[in-house]
C-alpha cells in the first residue's frame, strides 16, 4: 500500500516555498521565504460524529516587510471524499479561532479519477439573504497538462508532473521529463532522492515503457544523462534488494506455516496476517521459538510480545 499522505507531506515540506511559487505566484510575492515554520499535528474533535481529523499541513510566514504573520493550511486529498468543502470550512474556523492568524486555505487533489472539477468554496446561503461565502484554492493534478510545467525550474513541478493528467503513450516522456528537470537543478542528494522516489512511486513503467524511457535518454543534453542515469540504476539497485527481500519473506512465511500446521494445526485468520506482517527477521525468531510451543495461546503470546517490542 502506498502511503500518500506522508509522501505528499514530505514533498510540501521539503520544497513548500517551490510549490508556493508554482502555483500561488501572488502569495509568493508577499511570503518571507526564510520565515515558514511548520506548526505541529492540528487535531480537532467532530463532537457530533464522535471522530478526530488532522489537519494535513499548516506552515506558519511572515508577510514580506512586515512583523505579522499568517497561516497556509494544504489539505491532501489522495480520493475523491464527500462534504470535503464543508470540512475545509471546519478546519478554517478552528485553525482560525486558535492560532488568530489569516489563514490561507490550500486543497491538493491527486486522485487519478474522477476528473471532474472539485468546489472551490463553501456556502450557506438563504432565499434573502448569504449567511457564508467561504472560498479555497484548488490544485487537482489530474485536470492538469503535464507539458504547462516543463519551462518551470522547481523541484515541485519535477516531482508533481507525475501525478498530473497523462495520456498512457505519454508515460516514458513524463518520467524521463521529471528526471531531466530534476538534473538542472542541482538538488543534493537527499533532496534528489526524495523526488526521484515520489516520481518512480507514481509512474511504475512496464518493461515496454522502460524499454523507451532508455531510448529517450539516450537524446538528452550529457551533463544531465549522466545524472538521470544515476538515479535509474538506483531504482534498478533497489528494485532487486526488494525483490530478493521479498523472496526471503515468501520462503520464510511458506516454511513457517508449515511447521505451525504441523504442530499446532489449523491457524485462525487473525493470527495468520499477523504472521504474514513479520519481517524475514522476525520470522526466523518466531522458526526457532515455536519448537517450544505446546498450544496456540504460546504462539499468541509470543506475537503479542513480539508485536509490542518491535
Amino acid at each position: 500500500m502506498i502511503d500518500h499522505d506522508r509522501l505528499f507531506k514530505e514533498l510540501l515540506t521539503t520544497f513548500f516555498p517551490d510549490f508556493i511559487d508554482l502555483f500561488f505566484p501572488d502569495v509568493a510575492a508577499y511570503l518571507e521565504r526564510d520565515s515558514v515554520t511548520f506548526l505541529d499535528k492540528e487535531i480537532f474533535t467532530d463532537v457530533t460524529a464522535g471522530e478526530e481529523y488532522e489537519a494535513d499541513l499548516v506552515a506558519k510566514a511572515r508577510f514580506q516587510g512586515q512583523e505579522s504573520f499568517f497561516l497556509i493550511h494544504t489539505e491532501h486529498q489522495s480520493e475523491a471524499r464527500g462534504n470535503f468543502s464543508k470540512r475545509m470550512f471546519r478546519y478554517f474556523a478552528r485553525l482560525y479561532e486558535k492560532h488568530d492568524l489569516p489563514v490561507y486555505p490550500i486543497a491538493l487533489f491527486s486522485y487519478d479519477v474522477p476528473q471532474r472539477p472539485e468546489p472551490t468554496f463553501h456556502r450557506v446561503d438563504f432565499p434573502d439573504l448569504k449567511v457564508l461565502e467561504f472560498n479555497y484554492r484548488v490544485i487537482q493534478l489530474n485536470r492538469l497538462n503535464w507539458r504547462d510545467f516543463l519551462r518551470y525550474q522547481n523541484p515541485a513541478a519535477s516531482a508533481l508532473m507525475a501525478k498530473m493528467k497523462i495520456a498512457p503513450e505519454d508515460r516514458p516522456r513524463v518520467k524521463l521529463e521529471c528526471l531531466r528537470l530534476m538534473a538542472t537543478l542541482k538538488l543534493d542528494r537527499a533532496r534528489m532522492r526524495l523526488i526521484s522516489g515520489f516520481v518512480d512511486t507514481y509512474l511504475r513503467l512496464t518493461a515496454e515503457e522502460e524499454r523507451l524511457l532508455q531510448a529517450e535518454i539516450s537524446t538528452i543534453e550529457p551533463s544531465a544523462r549522466e545524472v538521470v542515469m544515476e538515479i535509474v540504476t538506483s531504482w534498478t539497485q533497489q528494485g532487486l534488494q526488494q525483490g530478493l527481500q521479498q523472496g526471503r519473506q515468501r520462503e520464510a512465511l511458506s516454511l513457517i506455516r508449515r511447521q505451525l500446521n504441523r504442530r499446532l494445526g489449523g491457524i485462525a485468520p487473525d493470527l495468520e496476517a499477523k504472521i504474514s506482517d513479520l519481517s524475514v527477521d522476525k520470522l526466523e525468531e518466531l522458526g526457532e521459538a515455536l519448537l517450544d510451543f505446546s498450544n496456540v495461546a504460546d504462539l499468541v503470546n509470543w506475537l503479542d510480545r513480539e508485536v509490542t517490542t518491535s
